[in-house]
């Protein structure tokens, strides 16, 4: 049964779903105001046929005074047993995803240390790396997202190529290219900035603006990047293509190559966006993490002298205007984390509530469906405005 909010043991069902022996405790109307005179039950065809006449759209049943053959108790014990099997996958999709982030950052911090040494990239791990993600987005993106939303600024660098390799393959997904294609995107992403292994990491880490000078440093990471990417056999130049344009611009002001407009392929222009997105949103020794809201607006501020608007555009909806594993206030003032957006709209997600703003205070952990709640999210949060830590209760 769709569109249902639950509220202890009342649970507001739209008009058309209404069957003969449910009890309608009151009525909920966004459009106008009509009265009940009196609770009851649903007696016939025509009770609901004149809730209907009267334009009301969704009304409040009360599932133990409900008849025992009207099917609400099957559906809602049913619905029970779903979001218990769905506990239980989470769970298990969730500790997979762990898993795969912990190999990916080895991985990572091990073609780090032998490019530090001069070593040519081995591409085949990535490869089997690549189509682990490929998998976890396809299986469940929520649990990743959920997962690769704990940041730690000492571990910035392989956080953020294995957070640029999963928005990759999920905004490529969500664009309909290919496994190869996707694959391609996933072992360029997590490559992205392998040159930085090159690079003063005094500077790299400063904990304060970089001097022209400082910056200019810096910039080499794509000068490295393009020796490191020339010794690597086997990688694709779409998976070159990513480390080598995600800071090139279409007004042709970025670099190393000043590319512009066409000369920068749909994939290089997905890296753009992705690569600023993930770093906007992370912690840094420098900078506290942004809210996906505030990132967003910046991103927007971008285009379209530097990026790609109508990508831009498209990622937002890709990702969400509340991305899973990004943290929310409700209207009632708990704070909590978005725990699951797959296969619903933006405005409501699952909500891993553990915190009240209202209160200063942490609450009893507890999953808020916004599909079944009166509840709603009143605005994002970023993790330095709460002065808690809610990495625990990812």
């Amino acid at each position: 049964m769709g569109d249902l909010i639950e509220s202890q043991h009342l649970i507001k069902i739209r008009v058309s779903n209404l069957t003969v022996g449910m009890f309608v405790e009151s009525i909920d109307n966004t459009k106008e105001t009509v009265s009940i005179v009196k609770a009851g039950q649903i007696r016939s065809s025509q009770d609901i046929q004149k809730l209907t006449h009267n334009n009301i759209d969704y009304v409040w049943v009360n599932a133990k005074r409900s008849s025992a053959d009207c099917g609400l108790i099957k559906q809602n014990t049913a619905r029970q047993s779903t979001t218990k099997k769905t506990t239980v996958d989470r769970v298990n999709t969730q500790r997979k995803a762990k898993t795969l982030i912990v190999e990916a950052k080895d991985l990572i911090q091990k073609v780090l240390a032998d490019t530090f040494q001069g070593k040519a990239i081995e591409v085949e791990p990535f490869k089997a790396l690549a189509d682990n993600v490929i998998e976890s987005v396809q299986l469940d993106s929520d649990a990743l997202r959920c997962v690769s939303a704990l940041r730690s600024k000492d571990a910035y660098l392989l956080e953020h190529s294995v957070n640029v390799a999963f928005l990759l393959v999920t905004f490529g997904s969500y664009l309909g290219f290919s496994t190869d294609m996707l694959r391609q995107l996933a072992i360029g992403g997590i490559l992205h900035d392998i040159g930085k292994i090159k690079v003063d990491s005094a500077i790299l880490n400063k904990p304060g603006k970089l001097t022209p000078t400082e910056f200019e440093h810096v910039k080499l990471h794509q000068t490295f990047a393009i020796e490191i990417m020339n010794n690597a056999q086997g990688l694709s130049q779409v998976s070159k293509d990513i480390s080598l344009m995600h800071h090139e611009k279409l007004d042709g002001n970025g670099y190393p190559r000043g590319l512009k407009g066409d000369e920068i392929p749909i994939h290089g222009r997905m890296s753009c966006i992705v690569d600023i997105f993930d770093a906007l949103t992370a912690t840094r020794s420098y900078k506290e993490a942004m809210s996906p809201a505030a990132a967003f607006k910046i991103l927007l501020s971008l285009t379209p002298l530097h990026l790609d608007q109508d990508l831009v555009y498209e990622f937002i909806r890709c990702v969400g205007v509340y991305p899973t594993g990004s943290l929310v206030e409700l209207s009632d003032g708990r704070v909590g984390i978005v725990w699951e957006a797959k296969n619903r709209d933006a405005l409501h997600p699952k909500v891993k509530c553990f915190y009240s703003n209202r209160y200063k205070a942490y609450t009893k952990v507890t999953i808020v469906d916004l599909l079944r709640s009166e509840l709603n999210i009143e605005k994002g949060v970023s993790p330095s405005s709460l002065k808690i830590d809610p990495t625990p209760f990812y």
